[in-house]
This record gives C-alpha cells, structure tokens and sequence, in this order.
C-alpha cells in the first residue's frame, strides 16, 4: 500500500469552499446561485454565453435537485424512498426507472464495500436520535434496532423493479442522494450540451467542463476538526469529491460524542473522527465511497482503496497545535500528483 503522510500547521472548513481565479472574457457569463436543498446549502455557478442563458441553465439543475429530493427524500412522506419504507411486508413495491437502476447500484456498492456502505439503517438513527438531538441507547434497543436494520432485508427482482421489504427495515438516502443529484444533472448536460459549471452541495462537489481562460476548478478542502480552515486546495477538472466527517454534525450527549455516520457492521457509530474525501467520475460513487471508507477507517479504508484503484484521502487531526495527518491512496496521489510535487 502506497501512502503518504504529512504534518500540517497552516490550515483551513467547510468542507469545500469555492474560489474562482480569474474572469471570463468576451460574452462569457458567469452565474451564481445559492438556494436551500437537500438539507444543505447549495451553491451553483455556471458559465453561459449570456447571463440570461446562464440563468435558465440553473434553473434547469435546480430542477433536477429538487425532482431528486422529491424522490429520494425520507423527510417528505411521499417521495418513492418514503413509501417503499411504508411498503407491508411481503408486498411487492413496484419501483420507477430512476429507482429501480439506483436500487441496482445500491445493492452492488452495499456488497462491494462489506456493508461498510448500507442505506437501510432507518432503525439504527432513530435509536441513536440523529434526528433529534442525539441519545445513547440501552442495549435491548440496539440490539432490536440492529435486527431491523440492514438492505439485505429487500429483496430485490431487478428484471421486474420489484422490491419487498422482508422486515421492518428502512432506507435513507443519507450516504447517497447529493451524489445521485449530481450524476443526474451532469446525465442532463451530457445529453442536452452545457456550459462550464460547478454545483457544491456542501460536502460534495461536482464539476462540467472547465472556466473560461483556466485549466482547473480550484477546490478547498476543510481541517477534519476545524471547518472554517482549509487544508488543501485540489484542481478539479472533472468528476466529483465527496466529503465525510465527523466535525460538523456530530453530537454531544453529556459530554459524550455521538458520530452521526454509523457502523452498519456494529450498530454504533463510527469511531474514526478525521475526514475521508473520494475523488470519482460518478457523484453517486463518490458519495457512497466517502461514506464507506470512512466507517472503515485509514487502515482499513486504504487497503481497500489500494485493492479497489478508488481516490481517497484521509485526513486526521495529529495533535493539540492542530496539525493534520494526511494519507492518500495510490489513484489519489496519481490524480492529484501536483501535491506531492509542491512539497
């Protein structure tokens, strides 16, 4: 396994913040919007022959957002995610296109990553409280929650887009639904041609061609501990970085730290504390992976990684004066090999 590691003391997060360097020319137009989605602010700049273009242009992927959340989201009860998780057991729900060939890659990665990756784990947050606050659970309450938890309790035909629940597990589109966005408005730009653009749905990024008179999207990535502090700025040519961390949406319940990402392997959450970012094409990939290898952990997360050719990152808080641990898989270092040059 190739890694490289590195003690930091100038740093700075979110877990991306975006700085264009450099204007465009001519009739170029740059675009930019934030608005409130998918549980996070998103921001989307593009570039377009004119502003008016420019706008329609993000109109059309808050479009595609928003028709993703209506689908995918567990928080409104009639999204299809919401009523397959009401689905009677034993019932067969019958699942659109997008959902059924989303529940074939959920199923593989699901299987690919050793369930370090499970989307089923409905019953594992509400009895942690993920939603509420945070609690620590008795142990008879984890362990029923365990026993309802898990996307092996699907049963999935993919000839028909079937789906059967088998017990009372439930999906979240957590660890999934910013990427499957993502994908879905650069399908559409493949299809229908685009201008250059970037869509940061705060902690994944995607990028679609490049800025005018620039070669890269520069993207900054946060201090796993300390968000408002960037640790590196990557060039971003194409393809999708995922973010996850503990830093911001942790939990404390007296005194003691609630990860909000979980182990589906144990039921509880989590313990590795730093960040894991996965550069990939796919947005949906890079999600999932980010997630996955994070629940690993850097030992295991990079041996897996090195196995499988994945992009990653993992960057843990190496001491009291805020240093940072960095180590990267192979196919990062290859992909972002001006790091190692600049050092």
């Amino acid at each position: 396994m190739a890694k490289e590691t590195l003690h930091l003391t100038a740093i700075l997060p979110v877990l991306f913040c975006f700085a264009f360097e450099g204007g465009a020319e001519g009739t170029v137009a740059e675009v930019t919007r934030e608005v409130y989605l998918m549980g996070t602010r998103c921001t989307l700049t593009t570039f377009a022959p004119d502003r008016q273009a420019g706008l329609q242009q993000i109109e059309t992927h808050l479009r595609i957002l928003e028709e993703t959340e209506q689908e995918l989201s567990t928080w409104k009860d009639e999204s299809a995610l919401s009523r397959l998780n009401r689905q009677p057991l034993g019932t067969p729900f019958q699942a659109g296109t997008t959902l059924c060939r989303l529940f074939q890659d959920l199923v593989f990665w699901q299987q690919g990553t050793g369930a370090t990756f499970d989307p089923a784990l409905g019953s594992l947050v509400t009895v942690w409280g993920l939603r509420e606050g945070g609690r620590y659970p008795p142990a008879r309450e984890l362990e029923d929650a365990r026993k309802r938890s898990g996307l092996r309790y699907f049963r999935f035909e993919p000839s028909t887009c079937e789906i059967v629940r088998e017990r009372e597990a439930t999906l979240d589109c957590g660890a999934f639904g910013k990427g499957e966005a993502l994908d879905r408005i650069r399908d559409y730009s493949i299809r229908h041609g685009s201008g250059a653009w970037l869509a940061d749905l705060g902690g994944q990024i995607m990028v679609y061609g490049i800025p005018p008179n620039a070669a890269f999207w520069p993207v900054h990535l946060a201090h796993p501990n300390v968000r408002d502090r960037s640790v590196l700025t990557l060039r971003l040519d194409s393809g999708s970085l995922s973010t996850s961390a503990g830093s911001e949406r942790d939990l404390l319940v007296g005194g003691r730290r609630v990860g909000h990402i979980l182990d589906p392997r144990t039921g509880f959450p989590a313990p590795f504390q730093g960040s894991v970012t996965v550069w990939h094409e796919s947005g949906l990939v890079a999600d999932i992976l980010s997630t996955a290898l994070y629940v690993m952990g850097p030992k295991e997360g990079l041996r897996w990684a090195e196995s499988h050719n994945a992009a990653a990152l993992f960057l843990s808080s190496g001491d009291e004066n805020g240093n940072v641990t960095i180590r990267a898989s192979r196919a990062f270092s290859k992909r972002f090999a001006y790091l190692a040059a600049s050092r």
